[in-house]
């Protein structure tokens, strides 16, 4: 079971929720704002961040664009006043209904600066997918798993759609999780999760996951509190043997206010293409808002963990969101600091040159 000491702990007064990451977010609400020193500096940085991206490939050697792809990531990462993953990491403390859907915390940026950031991204994203990939085929056990949670029109999909927009189909495993199938039902709650864990070498993106499995009988009461309570231990020691077994797991809650949540509904219901989208269910689920956002305090509280931390971000301002996944995935990939795969040692390359002569 997990220790108290394995959770994450309190950062940093910078981490915190407060007057950066409010004011950021007032002044970027449209993805708009007055041009400032700060502003330029994002340009000068994305646009060194892709020139130096251009010239990796050049590299005489493989080690080489590996260090040159490492360095420019650092760049990228400038744009940011302080990581998301120290600014948005939950720890203990802080409050889901504290944090500011509108809000933009680290980024001071404005709409199309986080677009050009999410493709200067995505393209090192791809490139360390690539690389991933083809050490799994190798025999490693690195791989990762992203765990997406949020209240309907959160902007789930979006992130998918968005952040992998470059990514090798080869490698990535969408799965969306919906209510438990009666084949799904016959087993333990985490055995139709492990059923689409990544494999080696992939990235798994679930939309919804596991923690529908304590959040709905929560809210609705569906299982006796007991059975619910009890799959906290048994979430934790699930990730921490995951992560133990050379998984990643990043888990991102996407906070969108009510308001917010409105304006999406109402789109869905004046838009004949976006029919689909909408089931009265999630009226169910609004009526039921603070209810929703204790059960998701309570998960925080429980599972955020060293191995398996829990990042609160604000998803009112979309193309913040996306931002703030790409810079997470991206910095967790390059963090796992692989190298390409060598030939076999059978292999001798002159001797196939020989043979293809």
């Amino acid at each position: 079971m997990a220790k108290d000491d394995d959770r994450t702990n309190e950062p940093e007064e910078a981490g915190k929720w407060g007057t950066a990451g409010k004011s950021s977010g007032k002044n970027n609400k449209n993805g708009k704002g007055k041009e400032s020193k700060t502003d330029r500096r994002i340009d000068k940085v994305l646009q060194l961040a892709a020139d130096r991206i251009d010239t990796i490939d050049s590299s005489a050697s493989v080690p080489e664009r590996l260090a040159r792809a490492a360095k420019s990531s650092e760049l990228l990462s400038a744009v940011w006043s302080l990581p998301p993953a120290q600014r948005l990491m939950f720890h203990h403390g802080m409050q889901v209904t504290d944090v500011e859907g509108d809000s933009t915390p680290g980024f001071d940026g404005n709409k199309e600066d986080a677009e050009k950031f999410i493709s200067i991204s995505s393209s090192e994203i791809a490139r360390y997918q690539r690389l991933m990939y083809a050490n799994g085929v190798k025999g490693s056990t690195r791989r990762l798993l992203i765990v997406l949670q949020g209240m309907d029109a959160s902007g789930k999909g979006g992130i998918v759609r968005h952040v992998f927009s470059q990514g090798d189909p080869m490698g990535i495993h969408y799965h969306g999780f919906g209510k438990p199938a009666a084949e799904e039902l016959d087993h333990d709650f985490l055995w139709r999760v492990k059923r689409e864990l990544p494999k080696p070498g992939w990235i798994a993106v679930f939309d919804r996951s596991h923690y529908e499995d304590v959040v709905m009988p929560h809210v609705y009461g569906t299982y006796p509190e007991d059975v619910w309570r009890a799959r906290y231990d048994q979430i934790n020691d699930f990730e921490r043997e995951l992560a133990a077994s050379g998984c990643a797991i990043l888990k991102i809650f996407l906070v969108v206010s009510q308001e917010e949540q409105k304006k999406h509904f109402l789109g869905r219901l004046d838009d004949p293409t976006k029919f689909w989208k909408f089931d009265i269910s999630d009226l169910e689920a609004r009526d039921r808002w603070d209810e929703y956002m204790a059960a998701w305090q309570e998960v925080f509280e429980k599972t955020s963990t060293a191995a398996a931390p829990w990042y609160l971000v604000p998803a009112d301002n979309r193309w913040y969101s996306r931002a703030v996944v790409s810079e997470l995935l991206r910095t967790t990939l390059k963090n796992m600091n692989m190298t390409w795969p060598p030939l076999e040692p059978e292999v001798d390359p002159d001797e196939v040159r020989r043979r293809l002569a």
